[in-house]
């Protein structure tokens, strides 16, 4: 059974989706209806703008979700899902995949969430940091003991956990964490405190939109960050949706479920390859790919 997922912020790159707009008179409608959408020019940004340009939030989140979307878009007949996934932003690209909700809808609900994620960042000093080489469990019950805000935030595979919080919580943790055993425990060059209770304001402006998105039944399941499992039903997805912002990415629990519900093969859809490392660290075995043209 082939699963189709979708990267999330950080896999983005100078010159991504350029191919795509250069080669398919579809990639090039679409991007140039993006353009119109967002009010500026994001595939300027996308295909020649600076690093630093590329990594503003408002840019990065829409310009990971129209390489992924566009690319999916472009395949056409190929694209035949059983089942999709998408790492916290690529949720929104693997939902419009999946067709439980439009383009423009899904662009415009990614740059409101990137917005609203911006201005909560801005708000209080806050950051993540990577875990290497310790359990999940004990990564959670360290973070429960430290005083201030700093949560598990993305469950990237077995023995990588993200954290997430107030810069001094963060950085308290990361030291108790490396006397626990942690191999490495990095911060992060981000913005602010993702899926993180620091994200409530955004989660609290998202959910304002994402209430008054059309959603609908999609043409095979999503398996969804917050429940780690397959969702067709519109309402529970639009839950979901909201929830995701402070709630933790689930991907080890995600990637686990959709083994166990019959994935025999991963395509990746967008920019990079991390999503495939991430699958092969469960299921060595496993039929892993990236989409092309």
């Amino acid at each position: 059974m082939k699963a189709y997922v979708f990267p999330g912020q950080g896999a983005q790159f100078i010159g991504m989706g350029k191919d795509l707009y250069e080669s398919s008179p579809l990639a090039k409608e679409m991007f140039e209806k993006a353009n119109q959408i967002l009010g500026f020019n994001i595939t300027e940004i996308m295909f020649e703008g600076t690093d630093e340009q590329l990594k503003e939030t408002k840019v990065t989140q829409p310009a990971i979700f129209l390489h992924s979307v566009i690319l999916a878009n472009v395949l056409g007949e190929e694209f035949q899902p059983k089942m999709t996934a998408g790492h916290s932003l690529g949720e929104f690209s693997a939902l419009v995949a999946a067709k439980a909700m439009s383009f423009e809808d899904g662009l415009r609900l990614v740059s409101a969430r990137a917005q609203a994620m911006q201005k909560a960042c801005e708000a209080e000093p806050s950051t993540m940091a990577a875990i290497l080489g310790l359990e999940d469990n004990v990564v959670e019950e360290i973070c429960a003991s430290i005083d201030g805000v700093v949560v598990p935030a993305n469950y990237n595979c077995p023995g990588q956990l993200v954290i997430s919080g107030s810069v001094d919580a963060v950085k308290l943790a990361c030291e108790k964490l490396t006397e626990a055993g942690a191999k490495r425990a990095l911060l992060l060059q981000v913005g602010g405190a993702f899926h993180s209770p620091l994200m409530e304001p955004a989660r609290q402006s998202l959910a304002a939109a994402i209430a008054e998105t059309e959603i609908v039944t999609p043409i095979c399941p999503v398996y969804q960050n917050v429940v780690a499992k397959g969702v067709t039903d519109a309402n529970e997805i639009k839950e979901n949706l909201i929830a995701q912002l402070t709630a933790p990415v689930k991907w080890t629990q995600t990637m686990n479920q959709m083994l166990a519900d019959g994935c025999t093969e991963v395509v990746e859809v967008g920019p990079g390859k991390v999503l495939q490392g991430l699958f092969k660290k469960v299921d060595r075995q496993l039929a892993c790919s990236s989409a092309e043209l």
